[in-house]
């Protein structure tokens, strides 16, 4: 039998969401005018897309322009924890080099939008009538909780849906990406106006307080599935309830060759079962998907963190790759199969209160 080929993936009931920028500019356009500062990106960006709208729209329906569009302008611009790693004292994670936390956010932003928007009608006017795809964009989307039930804090958290939601949810989409792994609570800080110098997380006027410790790559999620419920309820009610596609949804765990990943089966049997629920009541999500396939090279942790579910055998030239716990489970699952024998004592309504 011959191997499977990209052409072959209809047959296989694969059908294949592509995302055309993921932390990726190439290199040679960041030294020639500094990348996405530069509006000059969006015309590049746009004849980038032409390309593979051309060569690949006979076989791609779901097209999504950016990968963490929200997170990609903070964290490559503000905090300098992702490519290219811009940013400037005192808001960094780290000691950039170069870049301006006060406004370069705001300006990437911008032109990311542009050249969204931008695709978006090359794709409507060039190739949907033929091809009939459809063009997206995708977003970080925690769900975010008041701290108290304060006027204040209720406010503080509108800003923060605005600030890493609002900005980047308008009308030039067929469909809206979300990645979402946890819940964060908020609380209203007016002092971070107060500063004279700012950047987009001062702007904000909130403080963010993790339940899984404040670590930028936890050992584990805490399983709060009712926040993704509430985003999903929150997406329905707020922006109209457009077509949601959940691109990255997973636990991570320390990638230390365990096979028996229960944490990422009851995390994903949790917030599989609300995806559930927010469909009969009312959601327009379309699609779920599972972060990862396989332990990969994560952009915030490299190889000490893995949210597979098969793991890799780095130490093998073949890189030989072995199922865990959540890839039998995830498979039954798949094939409408009775999965609770995998676990018998697995209580997954314990996690459902808020």
């Amino acid at each position: 039998m011959r191997p499977l080929t990209f052409d072959d993936a209809d047959y296989a009931g694969i059908q294949p969401h592509v995302t055309l920028h993921h932390l990726d500019l190439p290199q040679i356009l960041e030294d020639e005018y500094g990348g996405w500062i530069s509006r000059k990106s969006v015309k590049d960006f746009v004849a980038y897309a032409d390309v593979c709208f051309r060569e690949f729209g006979d076989r791609v329906l779901h097209w999504t322009t950016f990968n963490e569009a929200n997170v990609f302008a903070l964290g490559g611009y503000d905090m300098g924890f992702s490519p290219p790693g811009r940013c400037s004292s005192p808001f960094g994670f780290i000691n950039c080099s170069r870049g301006d936390s006060t406004y370069e956010p705001y300006l990437v932003a911008h032109h990311l939008l542009l050249a969204h928007a931008s695709v978006v009608r090359l794709y409507r006017e060039k190739y949907k009538a033929s091809q009939h795809g459809v063009v997206g964009i995708n977003v970080l989307a925690f769900w975010y909780e008041p701290y108290t039930n304060t006027m204040e804090d209720l406010r503080a958290t509108k800003r923060a849906n605005d600030f890493y939601i609002g900005c980047f949810h308008f009308g030039s989409f067929d469909f809206l990406g979300i990645n979402h792994y946890t819940t964060i609570y908020v609380k209203d800080n007016p002092n971070s106006l107060k500063t004279d110098t700012r950047d987009t997380i001062a702007d904000m006027a909130a403080t963010f307080i993790s339940v899984s410790g404040g670590e930028l790559v936890p050992s584990q999620l805490p399983v709060i599935p009712w926040g993704l419920q509430k985003l999903l309820n929150y997406l329905k009610e707020e922006y109209g309830n457009p077509p949601i596609y959940i691109h990255e949804n997973g636990q991570v765990e320390p990638r230390n060759g365990t096979l028996m990943d229960t944490p990422r089966v009851e995390y994903l049997q949790a917030y599989i079962g609300v995806v559930l629920d927010a469909l009969r009541n009312g959601s327009n999500t379309r699609g779920y998907f599972v972060w990862s396939f396989f332990d990969l090279f994560e952009m915030l942790d490299g190889y000490k963190s893995g949210y597979g579910l098969y793991y890799v055998d780095l130490d093998d030239k073949e890189l030989t790759r072995y199922p865990k716990l959540s890839a039998d489970w995830y498979a039954n699952f798949l094939k409408g199969k009775n999965v609770s024998g995998i676990i018998p004592n697995l209580k997954v309504k314990d996690y459902y209160s808020s």
